[in-house]
């Protein structure tokens, strides 16, 4: 499999995954013109795209669905309460319905739906497969059991890795904002997630790409450094990017 950030952060998050020539979004929160642009720089083809599985329904993860969906006729997937509680899409027959904890098999990828704790009306994360293992997992508050089990046996990985304790406690935001981002509900921060993946993972997690970094609680060399706490465990050296807001990440290949 292939695969790449084309976009992640509050401004919009979309993540490319393809498997022999079919390939899925998870969400689509930057619009369809900025989609197509950073797939034609990754030289992919918008047209393999076989469905846009949204997580939740805050638009900075379904701004351009509606769009994209439309102009490649492109079917999306996300849960009854999400589609309750947000526009996904004016072509109601491009819209599907899943549970959450549902699987989907799409282009020879086994598609898993797991929920998991953050301010929504049903939030999901996906794991993609096909005999290797990709998980997509931000927008949680906290490492919950769904979480920990996608963690474990994943080949690869985008992580939300959010905050910086000390920059969200020292920053500018008001007291409830900052109360919400570190509860339950809220997001991981560098620590909470370098505690995960150090705790959790296995040794056949090759790449680990943090995701949803804040722009103003947050920066790359931060985030890093305080995975560094992985060189702790013996035998375990994922490769670990960032992702960005305005680019997309490298293609990479498990």
């Amino acid at each position: 499999m292939e695969f790449s950030a084309l976009a992640s952060g509050s401004s919009g998050n979309c993540f490319y995954v393809e498997n022999n020539g079919n390939a899925v979004l998870v969400d689509a929160g930057i619009s369809a013109k900025q989609i197509v642009k950073r797939l034609f720089i990754l030289r992919k083809n918008p047209e393999k795209i076989k469905a846009i599985l949204i997580t939740h329904e805050h638009s900075d993860h379904v701004r351009g669905a509606d769009v994209f969906a439309r102009k490649f006729n492109v079917p999306i997937f996300a849960t009854g309460k999400t589609i309750e509680n947000c526009y996904l899409c004016s072509d109601e027959d491009l819209i599907n319905p899943i549970r959450n904890n549902e699987s989907l098999s799409i282009g020879g990828m086994r598609i898993c739906a797991f929920s998991k704790s953050h301010k929504a009306s049903d939030p999901v994360s996906y794991s993609i497969s096909n005999g290797k293992k990709i998980s997509i997992i931000t927008d949680v508050g906290y490492a919950c059991e769904n979480v920990i089990a996608n963690v474990s046996d994943s080949d690869a990985m985008f992580l939300e890795s959010n905050y910086d304790e000390t920059m969200l406690d020292n920053g500018f935001y008001p007291y409830y904002l900052k109360k919400w981002i570190k509860s339950d509900e809220g997001h991981l921060s560098n620590r909470q997630s370098a505690l995960c993946v150090l705790e959790n993972a296995s040794s056949r997690l090759k790449f680990l790409i943090l995701s949803h970094l804040s722009q103003n609680n947050n920066n790359p060399e931060i985030a890093l450094k305080t995975f560094n706490i992985l060189k702790e465990r013996k035998k375990f050296s994922p490769k670990i990017f960032v992702s960005e807001r305005e680019s997309p990440s490298c293609l990479m290949r498990i």
